[in-house]
C-alpha cells in the first residue's frame, strides 16, 4: 500500500512534466523559463487545449472566443454579492461562482473548457470589488487575459509591465503535473461528469493548505526582518523554535523549483520598471541567508527555494492583498485543470483506485431491548 498514492502513476499526459530530481519544468514540451516569460496566457492556453503553439491568425481567433466568454450569467453576481455581504473566503466565493457557469449553456467539454478559463478572472475580480464595497466594472474585451484580470480587480487599466508580470507568473503556475486539484479534476470528469462539475472539484481541492499553499507568509517573514542586517538573526532564532521557514522545500523538486527562478526574474524585472527595487534586494538577502542557514542546520535534506517565495513578492508588487494569492492561482491553474478534463475524457477511462481496509471484523449486531419495543410499537 502507499500512502497517499505517491509514486504511484496513475494517467498518461502531454502536457507536463515534472522532474523533481533536476529541477525542470516542461510545459506541452516546452521548458518553463523558456515558455513563461515570453509567451502570452493566451498562447499558453491555446497549447494545452490543443497541444501547439498557435499561428497569429489561429491566436486572433482563440483570444477574441475567450474574451467572449468573460460575461457572468446574472445569478453568478447574485450569488458574489450575497457571499460578500457574508464576508466569504475568496476561494469559497470562486467555488461558488465556479458551479454556476453552466447556467444558460450547452454542456459540451470544449466549450466547458474555454468558459472556465474565462470567466475565472471576472469572478475573482468581480467578488473582490463587491467585498471592498465596489461595483463590479464593465468587461473590456480588448484587454489581453492577464490585464482583464487585473482590470476587473482595480477597475484601471494595468501598464505593461504589470500585465507582463501577471501574465509570466500566470504562465509559470498553468499546469503542474497530477498535483491534487488537478487529479480531483480528472477523477471527476473520469466519471463523464461535465468539465465545470470537474473545475468546481479543483478550486475544492486548491482551498486546502497543503496544496493551495501558503505564499503571504513568506513575504511575512521579509517584512518581520525589515532590513538585510537583521535577517540572520530572525531566521536564526526561527529555527531555534523548530519553525518551518516557508518558500523553502518542496515536496517533489529536490532541488529548486524552476518555477522560483522563473518568477525572482519576473519580480526583478518588475520592480525595476516599479521604482521599488529595494523589496526585492532585501528579498534576495533574505533568501540568501535562509538557505546558508537551512543547510547548517540540516544538512541531509534539501530544503531549496520553492515557488510560494517569488509568488508572495511579484503579486504583492501588483497590488493583491495575501487573500488574493490563492484565486489569482487559480486563475492561472485553471487552463491546466480544463486541459486534463479534455484530455481524460479523451483518452482515459474511470479512475477507481483500490482501498485497504484496516478496521475490525467478526463483529456480530445484536437488536437492544429498548430498540426491540420501539420495533413493536411501530407495527
Amino acid at each position: 500500500m502507499v500512502e497517499g498514492l505517491e509514486g504511484v502513476v496513475a494517467a498518461s499526459t502531454r502536457l507536463s512534466r515534472v522532474d523533481g530530481e533536476a529541477g525542470r519544468l516542461t510545459i506541452a514540451g516546452y521548458d518553463v523559463d523558456d515558455l513563461a516569460p515570453q509567451a502570452t496566457f493566451e498562447e499558453v492556453a491555446y497549447l494545452l487545449l490543443r497541444g501547439r503553439l498557435p499561428d497569429p491568425p489561429g491566436l486572433a481567433a482563440f483570444s477574441l472566443d475567450l474574451a467572449s466568454r468573460r460575461a457572468l450569467p446574472p445569478i453568478v453576481h447574485d450569488v458574489l454579492r450575497a457571499a460578500a455581504a457574508d464576508g466569504t473566503p475568496p476561494m469559497d466565493a470562486l467555488r461558488m461562482g465556479a458551479s454556476l457557469l453552466s447556467l444558460g449553456r450547452t454542456s459540451e467539454a470544449h466549450e466547458d473548457a474555454l468558459t472556465a478559463i474565462a470567466a475565472f478572472p471576472t469572478i475573482v475580480g468581480s467578488y473582490w470589488r463587491y467585498r471592498s464595497g465596489s461595483p463590479a466594472v464593465s468587461i473590456r474585451p480588448e484587454l489581453r487575459h492577464a490585464a482583464h484580470y487585473l482590470h476587473q480587480l482595480t477597475g484601471d487599466e494595468p501598464s505593461s509591465e504589470r500585465t507582463r508580470a501577471l501574465e509570466t507568473y500566470l504562465n509559470t503556475v498553468v499546469d503542474h503535473g497530477l498535483n491534487a486539484s488537478t487529479f480531483a479534476a480528472r477523477v471527476i470528469v473520469s466519471t463523464r461528469s461535465d468539465v465545470i462539475s470537474a473545475v468546481t472539484g479543483a478550486v475544492g481541492a486548491l482551498k486546502g493548505p497543503l496544496h493551495g499553499g501558503a505564499p503571504g507568509p513568506a513575504l511575512d517573514m521579509v517584512f518581520e526582518i525589515g532590513s538585510a542586517d537583521r535577517a540572520e538573526e530572525v531566521i536564526r532564532a526561527k529555527l531555534d523554535r523548530s519553525e518551518r521557514l516557508m518558500g523553502f522545500g518542496h515536496r517533489v523538486y529536490r532541488v529548486r523549483d524552476p518555477r522560483a527562478d522563473v518568477l525572482s526574474h519576473a519580480a526583478e524585472r518588475f520592480y525595476n520598471a516599479d521604482g521599488e527595487r529595494g523589496l526585492y534586494d532585501l528579498v534576495r538577502e533574505v533568501e540568501a541567508i535562509a538557505l546558508r542557514l537551512l543547510r547548517e542546520r540540516k544538512p541531509h535534506r534539501r530544503l531549496d527555494t520553492n515557488v510560494e517565495f517569488y509568488t508572495a513578492l511579484l503579486l504583492h508588487g501588483l497590488g493583491l492583498p495575501a487573500e488574493l494569492f490563492t484565486p489569482t492561482f487559480a486563475v492561472g491553474r485553471v487552463a491546466g485543470w480544463a486541459a486534463h478534463c479534455l484530455e481524460q475524457m479523451r483518452d482515459g477511462k474511470l479512475i477507481r483506485p483500490q482501498s485497504e481496509y484496516v478496521g475490525p471484523i467478526g463483529l456480530h449486531y445484536q437488536v437492544s431491548s429498548l430498540k426491540s419495543e420501539v420495533l413493536k410499537s411501530e407495527t
